[in-house]
């Protein structure tokens, strides 16, 4: 029955949204939406000297599901690694679709949403928040990483 998936927990996580709005100067912006049911989550971060996330800021749209993941982001994605990311990101994935047990570490909260998986018309927007994050990091990268084909064109 669906309304098991709208525990207390599940509840709790999507009222409390930490890092709400926008970053003022994004070094990296991610966005994506479920094209079923329309959830949205725009994401801003900054990056240290390290690669990992300083500033965080979300913008999410999406139904109880999608900000309750948003909520775990929110509460511990400051110091995240792009690998940290990536590899919750597949957790996430294969808990949905193929059984697995969730994320490790700092983002184990997602496994509150293990029960996502017996509904896969929910998947694309438990996971808006998470692949908006991913792109953002993945984004401010890019920004900061040379490309050396135009460095290297303009030594010549």
């Amino acid at each position: 029955m669906i309304d098991e998936l709208y525990s207390t927990r599940i509840l709790t996580l999507a009222a409390n949204l930490p890092h709400s709005g926008r970053l003022p100067a994004p070094e990296g912006t991610g966005e994506r939406v479920a094209k079923l049911c329309g959830s949205k989550a725009i994401v801003d971060v900054t990056l240290d000297d390290e690669g990992r996330i300083n500033a965080f800021a979300q913008d999410v749209k999406a139904c109880a599901l999608g900000q309750a993941a948003a909520g775990v982001l929110g509460q511990t994605v400051i110091g995240a690694s792009v690998e940290e990311l990536t590899a919750a990101r597949d957790a996430m994935l294969a808990m949905l679709k193929s059984g697995g047990e969730g994320p490790e570490g700092r983002f184990e909260g997602l496994r509150a949403l293990k029960q996502v998986a017996d509904y896969p018309a929910r998947h694309a927007s438990t996971m808006v928040a998470v692949e908006a994050t991913l792109d953002a990091v993945n984004a401010a990268l890019a920004r900061k990483t040379p490309d050396t084909r135009t460095s290297l064109a303009g030594a010549a």
